[in-house]
């Protein structure tokens, strides 16, 4: 016969098995895709003396399942084209707690490197500088305990961003 404390270690065992079960980690390279995406070179303004563009890439998340989908981290990886070496990274919350419908489409999320270009020039001829690099970003998505996925990679347009 089972006694009362027994009972009880099988009852949270159970519950934590029925919870674990519910909150299965989805693959979200097939679950969501990358819609709406606006990119170019975001004006920061004046630091330091100097005028500053960073990369900066606009999008959102799309649930293209049949069930909804929702806490799915997402990280954008800015390197510049020509080179491995990672210049810099952004970390969001893609979708919420709230999560997303079938079908439905995520907040407009804004990804932006901190690094960037600074000079004494106007920003219209910083972008024509023979010198300038164009850079690329690969966004990432996770979800529960699945490895970190990429879902895309664009490169940034070479246009100036003001918002």
């Amino acid at each position: 016969m089972y006694n009362s404390a027994m009972l009880t270690r099988l009852t949270i065992c159970l519950g934590i098995v029925l919870l674990l079960a519910g909150c299965r980690s989805r693959e979200v390279e097939k679950d969501i895709s990358i819609t709406d995406i606006h990119s170019g070179w975001y004006d920061v303004g004046v630091v330091d003396g100097q005028n500053k563009l960073v990369p900066s890439i606009t999008l959102r998340l799309q649930n293209v399942s049949s069930e909804p989908i929702s806490r799915v981290q997402i990280n954008a990886v800015f390197r510049r084209v020509g080179e491995a070496e990672e210049w810099d990274a952004h970390f969001v919350r893609g979708i919420g707690p709230d999560g997303l419908a079938p079908g439905a489409k995520g907040e407009e999320l804004v990804l932006r490197s901190d690094r960037g270009y600074t000079g004494q020039e106007s920003r219209l001829q910083m972008l024509q500088n023979k010198q300038f690099v164009d850079a690329r970003v690969q966004i990432f998505g996770k979800h529960g305990s699945r490895n970190w996925v990429k879902i895309g990679e664009y490169t940034i347009d070479r246009q100036l961003l003001t918002e």
